[in-house]
Order: structure tokens, then sequence, then C-alpha cells
């Protein structure tokens, strides 16, 4: 691979030019990683610390949240050091790394997504065998193979990528090492990898869609014959839950489920499903669920009570 290659580092061109947009960029992304950082991060301590949360949702949605905080890490630390650096360049292991890492917990998102739909048609249309469907073996069994699974998507991806020769041009135009853009700087006949990229990313994204879309729809009509208050305390987790798939899949079925062909949209796009969708995981899943609030409130209320019998 070292042989074939000339090239031992490439630029990013970012998300602007401009100096001023640059500095605007540097203090909204920072806000936006820090927000992405303490939110899911708090989700992980209220889960962990609380016993009434040790149910399969709350599991899952702490896979979520790691996911998330290791998904904006891989690229959103670079981004927001390049807003302020003049030259904003990535060694060429620094770039396989990068993609290895994105594409990895970018998998993970898109499969423990799916399987928290799973989980809540199970919990919603089969309540009386849901003990027995969603048991902590079969917990376990679905994010190891959630994990697994990405695991192996990016491995494929990176190596699909970087088989290819890369001659003399460095600039990527982009603020990460992603597929299409990094590909187009292959000194390669690239028309075979292409449809491989789609095929692997493309359609992982659109069926996990697909199957989101057929478990909600269902969960949607199993709720007519149920009581007004369990129908909206339904609608209002599955909501939730779907307002985020949407963020993060759409964006990902644009960019790609398509040819290896770039747009200038792209890079906008992309901020929804690195950066938006890990920031509004934790806002969602705390603002608008109940035993979320409450757990954290008893958290709270421990800390301060053993604060107060310290102090006597």
């Amino acid at each position: 691979m070292e042989v074939a290659n000339n090239v031992t580092e490439f630029i990013f061109l970012g998300l602007s030019q401009d100096p001023g947009m640059q500095l605007m960029f540097f203090a909204l992304f920072l806000l936006f990683y820090i927000v992405i950082m303490v939110g899911n991060l708090l989700i992980l301590l209220t889960v962990f610390s609380d016993p009434q949360l040790q149910t399969p949702m709350y599991f899952f949605l702490s896979n979520l949240s790691f996911v998330d905080i290791a998904y904006s890490s891989a690229t959103a630390p670079k981004m927001i050091a390049d807003f302020i650096s003049e030259k904003k360049t990535i060694s060429y292991w620094g770039c396989v790394t990068q993609m290895f890492t994105f594409h990895f917990f970018g998998c993970a998102e898109i499969f423990v997504l799916t399987v928290m739909a799973f989980d809540r048609y199970a919990a919603i249309c089969q309540p009386l065998r849901y003990t027995t469907i969603m048991s902590a073996n079969v917990c376990i069994v679905l994010a190891s193979l959630s994990w697994l699974g990405a695991l192996g998507h990016s491995f494929v991806q990176t190596l699909l990528t970087f088989q290819l020769p890369f001659c003399n041009d460095q600039v990527i135009d982009h603020y990460f090492c992603d597929v299409h853009p990094v590909l187009k700087l292959a000194c390669a006949d690239t028309t075979l990898v292409n449809m491989l990229v789609v095929a692997n990313s493309g359609l992982i994204s659109l069926g996990c869609f697909l199957i989101l879309l057929a478990s909600y729809t269902i969960i949607l009509f199993s709720l007519r014959k149920r009581s007004s208050e369990s129908r909206r305390k339904a609608l209002s987790t599955c909501g939730s839950h779907f307002t985020v798939v949407t963020f993060f899949f759409v964006p990902c079925i644009f960019i790609y489920l398509r040819p290896s062909t770039t747009f200038p949209l792209d890079k906008a796009v992309s901020v929804f499903y690195t950066t938006i969708t890990p920031m509004l995981n934790p806002l969602i899943y705390t603002l608008r669920n109940e035993d979320v609030k409450n757990a954290m409130k008893r958290i709270w209320s421990r800390k301060f009570s053993f604060k107060e019998k310290g102090k006597g």
C-alpha cells in the first residue's frame, strides 16, 4: 500500500474558507461537541446508577450514548481544531484511522437504532411476551451483533478505499476523511469500488431505515385498540425515536446511496449525521422521557442527602 502511494498527507478544505465564518463555526461546533459529550455522559451515568433503568430499552440507550460519544469524536475534535488552523492537514494513516472509526461507530449507530425500534415493537405489540423476547441474553446478543456487524462494515469500507493508489492530488473537499471525497483523489479506476461502497453503506442505511419504517407502522396500527393514555405514552416514546432516526438516516441515504459523485451540499448534509443527531439524542431522551428525568432527580437527591449527612 505504501509503495503504491506518493501521498503522505491530505489537506482538508473544511466547511468554509472564510476566516470570519471559520471563527463562528469554531465557537458553534465547540458548543455542539460539549453538549454531545456532557449529554451522553449524563445518560450513561444515569442508566448505570439507577436500578429502575436496568431494562432493555435503557440498555440500548446507554449503547447509543456511548456510540454517539465515540462517533462524534471521530470527526469533531479534528474539525474544531482545523477551524483555527492555517493548514488543515491529516496524515495518510490518520485518514485511514479516521475513516475506519467513523464508519465503525456510524454503522454501530444504525444497528443500535434499528434494535431499539425492535425493542419498542416488542414492548408495545407483544407486552405479555416482552420479558421473554427481550431477555438479558437476547439483549447482549443483539448488541454484540450490532458491534460485530459495524466492525465488518468498517473494515470492508476502509479496505476498499485505501487499497487504491493515491498519486499527487492531496486536497479533500470535505472536513473529514469520508469515502466519496477520498475516492475522487485515487489515481485508478474506481467504478467497481464505487458500486461496492453503494452496496455496503447505501444498502445498509436504506435497509435498516425500511425496517424501522415497517416497525413503526406496525406499532401505529397496534395502538388503535389501546387506551388514550397508553397511546400517548407510546407515541411520545416512538415519536422522539423516529425524529432521531429521520435526522440520521435520510442524510446517510442521500450521501451513500448514489454513485461516487460529490455535491457542494454534501458537507452541510454530513453535519446532520456527524454532529446534529449525536447532540439531539441526549436532549430528546432526557427532556421527553419521564423515566430518565425521574432517575436524574433521584440521583441528585441522593447526592444532596449525602452532602447534608457529611456536613452533619
